[in-house]
Order: C-alpha cells, then sequence, then structure tokens
C-alpha cells in the first residue's frame, strides 16, 4: 500500500513542473533566462521558488514527525495507521505494532470485498441487506475500539522506564518494588496482544460470514439471525467488555 504523503508529493512535483512549462515554454509566456534583464530576473525566481516549494513540501510531508492526534480525536482509517506507527520504533512493541497495521489494512479489504459481495446478492434497500451491513458496521465498530483501547494504553508506556525496570540495573529498587512495577509493564503487553487476539478473531468472523452469504440461494430475513457465523459475531461482540453501545 503505497503511502498517501508520496503521492502527495508526486503530485505537487508534476504541478510545479507543468507550471514551469507553460512559464518558459515560447508557445505561452516565453520567459527565458538569458533574455531581457526583466525576463531573466522573473525566470530566476521561479526556479527558486519552485524549488523552495519542494523542498518545503518533501519535508513537510515525510521528514518532519507527524503532530500526534489525541487518542479520542483518532476517527478514520489513516488516523489509526499513523497513531499506530509512532510505536513502530519500540523494540518491545514492534511485532505487535506491524501486526496492528496489518490488521487495519486487512479489515479495510475484507469490508470493501463484503460490500461488495452484499451489492452482487442483494438490493440496497432490501431488509437482508441493510441487517448484514449492520452487523459489519457493528464488528468493525469493536474492531477498531480495541486499537483504540490500545491506543490509550500505549499513551502511558514509557520505553525508557520499561528497559530500566526489564533490565539489569535495577538493584536500587526493593524486589517487591520491581517486581509490581514489572507487573504493569506486563500488563501493558498482554492487554495489546489480547486485543489484536480479538481482532484477529474478528477477521475470521469476517471471512466465515463472507463464506455464508456466498452460499445463500434464497432465504426468509427470518433466517439471517439462525446463520451460524451472525450468532458467533453477536457473541464476540456482547462478550467483549469494551465494546459500547
Amino acid at each position: 500500500m503505497i503511502d498517501t504523503k508520496y503521492i502527495k508529493l508526486l503530485g505537487l512535483t508534476i504541478g510545479i513542473v507543468a507550471l514551469n512549462v507553460v512559464v518558459f515554454s515560447p508557445g505561452f509566456f516565453g520567459v527565458e533566462i538569458g533574455g531581457s534583464a526583466l525576463s531573466t530576473a522573473v525566470g530566476v525566481t521561479i526556479l527558486v521558488a519552485s524549488a523552495l516549494i519542494l523542498l518545503y513540501a518533501a519535508y513537510t510531508l515525510i521528514f518532519k514527525p507527524p503532530v500526534a492526534l489525541p487518542v479520542k480525536q483518532i476517527k478514520t482509517h489513516e488516523d489509526y495507521v499513523e497513531a499506530l506507527s509512532r510505536y513502530k520504533r519500540v523494540k518491545v512493541l514492534e511485532e505487535d505494532i506491524l501486526l496492528a497495521l496489518r490488521q487495519l489494512d486487512r479489515i479495510q479489504k475484507k469490508k470493501d470485498t463484503l460490500f461488495e459481495t452484499l451489492n452482487q446478492r442483494f438490493e440496497p434497500t432490501e431488509l437482508s441487506f441493510k441487517k448484514f451491513a449492520s452487523v459489519i458496521q457493528e464488528i468493525e465498530k469493536l474492531f477498531y475500539l480495541n486499537l483504540r483501547s490500545i491506543l490509550n494504553r500505549l499513551g502511558a508506556f514509557d520505553e525508557e522506564e520499561f528497559e530500566s525496570v526489564m533490565g539489569a540495573n535495577t538493584t536500587k529498587l526493593s524486589p517487591a518494588l520491581l517486581q509490581e512495577r514489572k507487573n504493569i509493564y506486563n500488563e501493558y503487553l498482554s492487554f495489546t496482544k489480547d486485543s489484536l487476539g480479538t481482532n484477529e478473531e474478528i477477521l475470521l468472523k469476517l471471512d466465515k460470514l463472507l463464506l455464508e452469504i456466498s452460499r445463500l440461494d434464497s432465504f426468509e430475513i427470518g433466517d439471517i439471525e439462525k446463520m451460524p457465523c451472525m450468532q458467533e459475531i453477536d457473541t464476540l461482540i456482547k462478550q467483549t467488555k469494551y465494546y459500547k453501545d
């Protein structure tokens, strides 16, 4: 998946090149460096401005650290990708964060495939379509709430303190206090893994749902509630304590 910031930079580059072609083309403005003093000054100014704009854009889009959104303001798929990516540099979290990012990519694809399948089998106005769509949206909501819970925990995660607590040079702390601090950080890691495990289960349920929908021939609206996968999804939602109506 290509990062949108590179697409934006490419688009800006193409736009600036096109502008320079128009400005320096004899068929348009015909600005010429080496011609009259005014033409040369305008041409040099445009070239310098173009270079500065591209350098600033490259710095802003690629090299400048993004401003971190508060977790409560994270809403879009892209927001979650950006928020989780900030923790890839934390060695102890790297594997889990990479899994979370892959899960984000997978749920987006599965959701698109499910709605494409629904559109092929039902009309959007049909009750069957609305029922399936509602369940997909609810399970997706649970998926993102799990990620939000992870981000809330990681917001208080101190990498330097973690390494200090888990390292060998911690003799200044009493064994009881050291163990208590270790337990706290182990809870961070366990919670993250458990939440990712739940999201992996959600992805599996969506696969099963897609398979069951593809097998449908004719059925009544009441049959939807009896579908094994629909029942499993309903149970998963009710049993997950982080789910909120």
